[in-house]
């Protein structure tokens, strides 16, 4: 793709990572403010990246890949930042960037909560006609670089660290007459009086907060009883559209939903309602499904428990017959033993927790399965007791048999690598 953004993060090992928050949050703290804003700037960037069409890597240190994966999802390519000063890691990853077919390479790190796709979408427009573009940080570093050509002299002879980073980083591009852009100037968190700036991100009125958000393409049919059943009981509902053309928007905003516009893909439309949704606890629902009455005190009452990490709801199938029954007591038992709940089940969890894993994985199937298994290394699932409702109408299109063995080929497949663009095809062509 022409446009990548690279993100360079550390892995958050106590001690070793925001060391110069220990003194005011202590080793463990200083890694779980490491953890926590990563994963916000790993989830708005996927969220950028599937509404531009662009590409994302993560540039890692402290930890093997495969850490990262389980931590930050099987969707992003990590690789590792290789040995040199922070100067010479950022010139390899721009010039590996561009010479495998990027146009325009943007790097950022994880220290700037108030970084937003807005400055995203300014930087890579600046680079359509400049060599260079910065975001100044106020202690004098900077959050963001980008470049179109390499320029490796642009990270060299630079104190990292110091407080006239982005001064001599000026003085560098002016003596190899580049041409540059700068964006507004934004704080990093780095020490204890920065921390402020995090707070606002997790400010006490979020507090017991439901949100449920739910991605929908063409569902003109179920959404307005969906909206309205998840409207008594939650704060707010945010529907993220995929682009439907059968009055799925007008129907939803009637049954008093927020609807926004977003690139298709669940993951990638849950990820970006969950960046608007104003609740401590996000609910993800299927535009066929319905919650139960008293759901949203389930949800409260399931994650006020420190120990569960999510939760999701058992499974009713609207349809009558045995077989239904069948699937409905299989899933029961897959949900409380396996404690693997897959998202027509209704998953919900912290809104911390969510951001901390950097959201869902944008791919076009296996997005629920695929954040399942990272919180699964968290910690347990617990399910309410209550049942959803959601349609039939694929297990009726196909049969129970069919859609049942369709399941457990992709599950299988994706078991043995088979790449999730091959699985959505064959899922496809069974639908």
């Amino acid at each position: 793709m022409p446009n990548t953004l690279i993100i360079f993060s550390r892995f958050p090992v106590p001690g070793q990572t925001k060391t110069r928050l220990i003194p005011a949050r202590g080793a463990e703290g200083a890694a779980q403010l490491q953890e926590a804003m990563t994963g916000h700037t790993v989830l708005n960037a996927r969220v950028w990246a599937a509404s531009q069409g662009a590409s994302i890597t993560v540039r890692t240190t402290g930890a093997e890949s495969k850490r990262f994966r389980h931590w930050l999802g099987a969707d992003l390519p990590f690789i590792d930042q290789g040995g040199g000063d922070l100067g010479q890691r950022m010139a390899r990853a721009v010039e590996e960037a561009l010479n495998t077919g990027a146009k325009r390479v943007v790097i950022i790190g994880c220290d700037a909560p108030d970084l937003s796709p807005r400055h995203l979408d300014e930087a890579f427009a600046a680079l359509e006609s400049n060599d260079a573009v910065f975001g100044p940080a106020q202690d004098g570093g900077y959050y963001l670089v980008g470049l179109r050509a390499p320029n490796p002299m642009l990270f060299t002879g630079i104190e990292w660290g110091g407080g006239d980073v982005m001064e001599r980083t000026r003085c560098v591009a002016e003596r190899e007459g580049l041409r540059w852009a700068e964006l507004e100037t934004l704080h990093d968190v780095d020490h204890p009086e920065d921390l402020e700036r995090w707070q606002r991100h997790v400010a006490d009125e979020r507090r017991s907060r439901v949100s449920v958000i739910i991605p929908t393409w063409n569902e003109a049919e179920r959404v307005a009883c969906t909206v309205q059943r998840a409207l008594d009981g939650a704060d707010e509902v945010i529907v993220a559209d995929a682009g439907s053309e059968d009055g799925t928007v007008e129907l939803a905003k009637g049954a008093g939903a927020r609807v926004i516009l977003a690139a298709g893909g669940r993951g990638a439309q849950m990820n970006a309602g969950a960046v608007l949704a104003r609740g401590e606890f996000l609910l993800f629902l299927h535009g066929d499904t319905r919650l139960p009455e008293g759901f949203a005190d389930a949800v409260r009452g399931t994650l006020s428990d420190p120990q569960p990490v999510a939760g999701a709801f058992e499974l009713g199938i609207d349809a009558a017959g045995w077989r239904y029954r069948l699937m409905e007591w299989g899933v029961r038992q897959r949900t409380r033993w396996a404690s693997v709940p897959y998202g027509d089940q209704a998953l919900f969890l912290r809104r911390d927790t969510f951001v901390r894993l950097g959201g869902f994985a944008q791919w076009p199937l296996l997005e629920d399965y695929e954040l399942v298994r990272r919180l699964r290394r968290r910690g347990k699932i617990r399910a309410t007791g209550l049942a959803v409702t959601t349609s039939a109408r694929r297990w009726r299109r196909l049969g129970v048999a069919r859609t049942l063995v369709t399941n457990q080929r992709i599950l299988l497949g994706h078991a043995m690598g088979v790449p999730v663009d091959r699985l959505a095809r064959l899922y496809r062509g069974n639908n």
